[in-house]
């Protein structure tokens, strides 16, 4: 008599099967039409992503309600490393993200960003020059401080101080409070020769330049930083929500694992 946990097993894997269709479908749609090197890089963890869900699924399927004992054991397996790689990859972001934050300017709406405020791994990864062009490219292909200044184009002083603006915005648009330009535009201040006297090396690295800007200063690094610590933090509480359902499914995958092998062992009697 078939069992309940197959069954449970059967149908969890056919919904993943399913899933892993419109997910490797369109890691293949984003490779065939991604233009920029940004939107290509995730073509390939998309696809491997669909095809390790499609593979793991049918192992689980057909162990489960076929009695394929091996296939339901490479299933385990491959759900038991899982697990750990992925309770591991939790305990990671905890860490890594724990460290952190903007600081708050008087008179200001919006915060600053320190680099030397976040995790020595985090820095490291944006501070290696070619992971860093990368990344810079990214952000100038999205376009980030354009809107930015379109959005804010009209404000006087006054009002763009009094803005909420992203960690991009504050970090990558406009130049650092410490060096005391004057505002003219979002993208576009004055330097009246403070950036010389500032300690802060991301003055002389401001540029009115809309393809320069900030992109090349600590302070756009640490705004990287923040949203990616902001990012991983969501993303880690939802590892937990997940890990806590693959511990299920793995414990209910081990009862139809017993139940395969006590069916096998009943057939081969007859």
């Amino acid at each position: 008599m078939f069992r309940v946990s197959n069954n449970l097993v059967g149908i969890l894997n056919f919904v993943t099967f399913l899933l892993s269709i419109p997910i490797l479908a369109g890691g293949i749609w984003l490779s065939r039409q991604a233009d920029t090197e940004c939107e290509r890089w995730l073509d390939k963890p998309i696809i491997a992503l669909g095809v390790f869900l499609m593979v793991v699924s049918i192992a689980g399927l057909i162990g489960a309600c076929c009695r394929v004992s091996w296939l339901l054991w490479f299933y385990l397996l491959v759900m038991f490393l899982l697990i750990v790689l992925l309770f591991v990859f939790t305990i990671f972001v905890f860490a890594v993200t724990n460290k952190g934050a903007g600081e708050a300017v008087s008179n200001r709406g919006y915060k600053e960003y320190r680099l030397g405020d976040y995790s020595n791994w985090l820095q490291k990864r944006v501070t290696n020059t070619k992971n860093w062009n990368k990344i810079k490219s990214c952000l100038q292909d999205s376009k980030v401080c354009t809107s930015f200044a379109d959005k804010f184009v009209n404000d006087n002083m006054e009002q763009f101080y009094a803005e909420n603006l992203s960690a991009l915005q504050s970090g990558c648009c406009k130049p650092s409070n410490d060096c005391n330009f004057t505002y003219v535009k979002p993208t576009e201040w004055t330097n009246n020769n403070t950036a010389v006297a500032s300690s802060n090396p991301d003055c002389t690295t401001w540029s009115n330049d809309p393809n320069v800007l900030c992109f090349n200063c600590q302070s756009c690094k640490a705004g990287l930083l923040d949203n990616i610590k902001s990012n991983w933090k969501k993303v880690a509480i939802v590892n937990v929500i997940f890990l806590v359902f693959l511990v299920v499914v793995y414990s209910v995958g081990c009862c139809a694992f017993r139940n395969n092998r006590k069916d096998n062992a009943y057939w081969n009697r007859q």
